[in-house]
């Protein structure tokens, strides 16, 4: 072979030498982007966005406005009336909370955060019937307005209109998926009270 076919031979294997390490260096690059990003990922919590500044809430006792005097129409004709409703939500969330761990729940004068809310709907419309025309399920909602304010300020930090917990139960025994309406109501508040913390926690 002559020095012409050796250079070019030789040239050839410098070039995918380079081209090699050009891929081995993108390849690192990229892993290392990947790395960085799944580390900062795993070090962000909810906590960090609240706990500099927040560690404990007051849950201001929700009141009732639910107005039992409106005659019934088309549009509320499953609205209904429970008693005491608004105390079972103010125990929930309080409840969850705790169980959360984020924010403590304190007296209103050690509170960073007040959460004031007010039960304005109680609803549990059918969602599906039977061949002889009988309720098989419902869907129970409950509908709150919400406010949270910074207590040290005296100022809003948000606020959150027709704020729903819900849930679904069959009303026949003979269905495996049939609860009774207490524990479909007390399902439906504890879906309330979780987003109510989850919103509380969230990045503002």
């Amino acid at each position: 072979m002559g020095s012409k076919g050796v250079r070019e031979t030789t040239d050839n294997g410098e070039e995918e030498m380079r081209k090699m390490s050009l891929l081995k260096k993108s390849i690192l690059l990229v892993t290392s982007y990947s790395l960085l990003v799944t580390i900062i990922g795993c070090g962000y919590t909810t906590r960090s966005m609240i706990a500099n500044k927040f560690k404990t809430i007051y849950i201001t006792p929700f009141v009732n406005k639910i107005d039992i005097t409106r005659e019934t129409d088309a549009g509320y004709k499953y609205r209904i009336y429970r008693p005491m409703l608004e105390t079972d939500i103010t125990k929930k969330v309080t409840n969850k909370y705790l169980f959360d761990g984020n924010l403590r729940p304190v007296k209103t004068e050690s509170a960073d955060l007040i959460l004031k809310g007010e039960l304005v709907e109680f609803r549990r419309d059918p969602l599906r019937y039977t061949d002889n025309n009988e309720i098989e399920e419902y869907r129970i909602n409950i509908v709150v307005n919400l406010s949270m304010w910074d207590k040290k300020e005296n100022r809003l930090v948000w606020e959150e209109n027709g704020f729903t917990g819900d849930t679904t139960y069959f009303t026949l025994t003979t269905n495996s998926q049939y609860k009774s309406e207490d524990v479909a109501v007390n399902d439906a508040l504890d879906d309330l009270a979780r987003r109510i913390v989850e919103r509380t926690v969230e990045q503002w």
